[in-house]
């Protein structure tokens, strides 16, 4: 895998911060570590399980679903690191195309559609009311909400024809992930004068190891033609994570390449 290039005058930018990224070991979850901790913040990750993320300063240990437990892990972060001024919601369920995946809405079960709605919207949901209640306590701070490509726009079928076996983009993430744009509205204008942001970062098809009859229908779509290299996602998350975009809040910023232009 080609090494991540970060801007160098990223460095710094954040200095004095504290940082929570959920769904630390994701695909995205050590990119947004890393531009956070590159620009100055401390940043503490969240994840089913702990581990080493090149900069995080922790990985707590959290399940988004259990409020509770990502309450009593607030706590901790306040304690041992400072109270928290930006939040990536990063966590979240996507299927790959891969055995079992199918091709069949009427296949799809209901509880593997809740499934993807627990972890999406209600753990985005659980994460942001209780961190975020913290940051309107304290007079302010960034929300940042990680949505998709898909909140705004249907999968197209024909991406994924050419799989054996046959795979359909899972209904619910797109679902979820346009309810999590809706979420970032609510909490936008809910904590807006308590001086807490809230936006929701977008990204479209971002390169990782897909097969290339993929990243050929899909790249044919982006008038960029091609897709997305992970480090172009940090300019945009760490404009929304800092002061850059002190008047923007309640927004969606897609990072597509024009996929939706």
């Amino acid at each position: 895998m080609t090494p991540l290039r970060f801007p160098a005058m990223l460095g710094g930018r954040l200095e004095g911060s504290v940082a929570i990224v959920s769904g630390a070991s994701g695909n995205l979850g050590p990119v947004w570590i890393r531009a956070l901790a590159d620009a100055g913040a401390t940043v503490v990750g969240i994840d089913l399980e702990d581990g080493v993320i090149e900069g995080a300063a922790a990985v707590e240990v959290g399940d988004v679903r259990d409020a509770s437990a990502i309450a009593q892990l607030g706590e901790r972060v306040a304690r041992e690191h400072g109270e928290p001024r930006i939040l990536v919601n990063n966590a979240g369920i996507d299927q790959p195309p891969g055995p079992g995946s199918g091709g069949r809405v009427e296949d799809v079960p209901t509880d593997e559609f809740r499934g993807v709605l627990d972890v999406n919207i209600a753990g985005t949901f659980n994460v942001t009311k209780t961190i975020g209640s913290r940051m309107a306590r304290e007079g302010s701070g960034s929300i940042v909400n990680i949505g998709s490509l898909y909140a705004g726009v249907a999968p197209v079928p024909s991406f994924y024809e050419h799989l054996e076996p046959a795979f359909l983009k899972p209904p619910a993430y797109g679902a979820s992930k346009a309810a999590v744009v809706n979420l970032t509205r609510y909490f936008a204008r809910l904590w807006g004068p308590s001086g807490v942001r809230v936006n929701t970062l977008s990204p479209g098809g971002v390169a990782g190891g897909q097969d290339a009859e993929f990243v050929r229908k899909f790249s044919a779509r982006v008038p960029l033609g091609r897709l997305a290299r992970p480090e172009e996602l940090t300019g945009p998350l760490l404009f929304l994570a800092s002061e850059d975009s002190g008047y923007v809040t309640g927004q969606e910023l897609l990072v597509d390449g024009g996929f939706t232009a």
